[in-house]
């Protein structure tokens, strides 16, 4: 039973636009990041989706209830599309947790897969906890059609989990604010569709780099 997920990063925040590492920090959405989860929401109409389903942390929660306003889409959420919790250099520019936690942001920086940032987790731990959640997701709508709206961490998890990417290579594509893709799952196989798609928001723009996503 194939199940297809349209994967949207959630709209840009300041935090973004500033260089600020977000983690699981309570962050809202700019007016830029407004605009395109409006962009997104408007693009999806033409896209026929069955269930939509969220990060519960607020940037992602806006977009979805973007989403959700033109499509009367129930919003499920779910604690396990959170992005990667940074922990100790959550709230903290890049330069600063350089300079106050070298040892953490070392961890962060070098993309160490099993070493935990301090009050924080593990690279591997974020990608079973996308992953395990995706698959069971796609288990309860068999050949449907969901909408998942995720951060930059998450879907650079599902970029490899689908084309076999190790951690030990780059990710070598754009994890776009706003951004559609497009993946399948059937069982446990994962293939990959439609990536980095932003022609909703030609007029707007995107970030395309994301912290962390080595």
């Amino acid at each position: 039973m194939t199940t297809t997920l349209i994967l949207i990063r959630h709209g840009e925040t300041e935090w973004n636009a500033t260089g600020r590492i977000q983690g699981h920090r309570p962050v809202s959405l700019n007016e830029r990041g407004h605009k395109q989860a409006q962009a997104v929401a408007l693009r999806l109409q033409y896209e026929p989706f069955n269930a939509l389903y969220s990060s519960d942390l607020e940037r992602t929660v806006q977009t979805a209830e973007a989403i959700a306003n033109l499509t009367q889409h129930t919003i499920h959420t779910d604690a396990r599309l959170r992005e990667w919790d940074l922990g100790i250099l959550s709230g903290l520019k890049r330069t600063e947790a350089e300079a106050q936690h070298p040892d953490a942001y070392a961890i962060y920086n070098e993309g160490r897969i099993d070493e935990p940032i301090p009050n924080g987790e593990s690279i591997h731990n974020r990608y079973t906890r996308v992953t395990t959640c995706l698959e069971e997701v796609a288990a309860k709508h068999p050949n449907q059609t969901l909408v998942i709206v995720t951060h930059g961490g998450p879907l650079g998890d599902c970029y490899r989990r689908a084309t076999n990417l190790p951690f030990d290579k780059p990710l070598d594509v754009e994890l776009y604010n706003g951004g559609l893709n497009i993946i399948t799952i059937d069982n446990s196989n994962w293939t990959l569709d439609t990536w980095g798609d932003i022609d909703h928001l030609k007029d707007i723009g995107s970030m395309g780099d994301w912290e962390g996503r080595k």
